[in-house]
């Protein structure tokens, strides 16, 4: 009886034993469950507490805390226990009583202190998270194949709950290009996470072979004088290929530049050509017009040293594209790409725009989702809810955009005239500014009786840092979001 009885309480206690180890299992593969961290007073203990989050540093700033954190995140969300990764992302710490902007800029992650526009409108916190796959976010022997915008929102998911229980206002996502088409991927496949979204200058390709909107913007962005000095200067460059390409292969000896992924020094040469008119576009404005040089007088030297300027020669080498492998495998699977017809260099161009398969090691398996792009626009159209969508008049990125139809609520896309693909809330024109700051401040919760009365009052909570608020703009001269 004895013996009977002690079996069954060893049986009892493999059974709760074994439990735990499953519900333990469980946590890890999930990253633990969130812990009630409201009676640790120092925020960077808080923040340690989370299940899944690692310190990598901590950089004093004046009015902040900065930590720069790891979290680790499933390399499949659909299968949590099947591999794992660390994934940077950084906390600008204000005070857990203030909203939270999450920010992604859809790259690698700066881990400097900045301050996104909507940061300094609600005057928060900032999550910014770095984009999986961008080094050193991505896991060991990479597969590629879970590498799509659905896995990249379940990122934000998974690390928006982790901190929910820390940040309990308010949150806004933003970012800026790819990171505002990130953002808004998110609010599509995660509605209920953020109280309001502000995407800037977000490209949206909806159907990927279709691109005579880009021919129709360089047909008319700027003046006439202006566009007809670009592309002379295109065509120019061009035309002089044979003593460029010399100087080219003479600075890619000098740099130990290589050419492997595109195939050679001549497709990288015509590629770095091509974007000159765009990548003018893109970073530059009007007022830069009186620096195109003439191309009837140009010598070798500076125009070779122009289209440097203007488009890099680094940055179709193996060495330039490295670094964004994970955007033009994303472009070459889900995002698309945009070609443009360039009937004024009809004669002189080998390659004409270049897919992104061929930015991409052919060890990378690639393939086209045609239904992913357009799921979200469709749900924009109709279902967006708190979202605002910035633009700029002169930027070539804009030229396909996301647009808001009459099942959207609160939700808005304006341009600001004159700008780049820097175009923020501050450069609209004053009613439209003044509108869109008002709504931030009431979607993060922080918007006072007078500014709901009258969006006229409505201005930023913080006060310009020069350090901190440096925009999302960083020039990358490879034809890119």
């Amino acid at each position: 009886m004895v013996g009977k009885t002690l079996r069954g309480l060893l049986a009892l206690l493999l059974l709760v034993v074994g439990a735990v180890g499953l519900s333990t299992s469980a946590a890890v593969a999930q990253g633990g469950a969130a812990r009630n961290t409201a009676g640790i007073a120092d925020i960077k203990e808080r923040l340690l507490s989370v299940p899944g989050v690692s310190l990598i540093e901590e950089k004093p700033y004046d009015g902040y805390r900065y930590f720069v954190l790891g979290y680790r995140q499933p390399v499949d969300h659909r299968h949590p226990s099947r591999g794992s990764f660390t994934q940077r992302f950084t906390v600008l710490h204000k005070d857990t009583a203030r909203p939270t902007v999450f920010y992604t800029g859809g790259y690698n992650v700066s881990t400097s202190p900045s301050r996104s526009e909507p940061t300094r409108i609600v005057d928060g916190n900032q999550v910014s998270l770095e984009y999986r796959y961008f080094t050193p976010s991505r896991p060991a022997n990479a597969d590629w194949s879970k590498l799509d915008i659905w896995q990249a929102a379940s990122d934000q998911h998974r690390l928006y709950e982790a901190l929910k229980p820390v940040y309990g206002r308010n949150w806004l996502a933003t970012g800026g290009s790819k990171g505002g088409m990130t953002a808004t991927y998110y609010e599509r496949y995660y509605p209920k996470d953020m109280d309001g979204v502000v995407a800037y200058v977000a490209p949206n390709d909806v159907v990927n072979g279709e691109d005579s909107a880009y021919d129709r913007f360089f047909e008319h962005v700027g003046t006439a004088e202006c566009r007809d000095r670009l592309d002379a200067v295109q065509r120019e460059a061009l035309i002089r290929r044979e003593p460029l390409e010399r100087k080219y292969a003479g600075l890619a000896a000098e740099q130990k530049y290589t050419f492997t992924t595109i195939g050679s020094l001549d497709k990288a040469y015509e590629a770095v050509v091509l974007d000159l008119v765009w990548g003018f576009w893109q970073y530059s404005g009007e007022a830069d017009c009186a620096d195109v040089p003439d191309a009837r007088t140009v010598s070798d030297q500076d125009l070779f040293a122009y289209v440097d300027e203007i488009s890099g020669w680094s940055f179709y080498t193996d060495q330039g594209l490295e670094p964004y492998t994970p955007y033009y495998y994303q472009a070459g699977t889900q995002l698309g790409a945009p070609t443009i017809a360039l009937p004024h260099l009809k004669g002189l161009t080998r390659y004409g725009y270049q897919p992104p398969r061929n930015f991409v090691p052919r060890s990378i398996p690639m393939r086209f989702d045609s239904k992913a792009v357009p799921q979200v626009d469709n749900w924009v159209r109709h279902q967006a809810r708190h979202m605002l969508f910035v633009y700029g008049e002169n930027d070539p990125w804009g030229a396909e955009r996301f647009s808001v139809g009459r099942g959207a609520k609160d939700s808005y896309v304006y341009t600001a005239p004159g700008a780049n693909h820097g175009a923020n809330v501050a450069g609209l024109v004053p009613a439209e500014r003044d509108k869109a700051t008002a709504r931030i401040l009431d979607w993060a919760g922080v918007a006072t009786a007078a500014t709901a009365a009258d969006p006229s009052t409505a201005t930023p909570l913080a006060r310009y840092d020069a350090t901190l608020d440096r925009g999302h703009l960083e020039r990358e001269m490879t034809l890119r979001p």
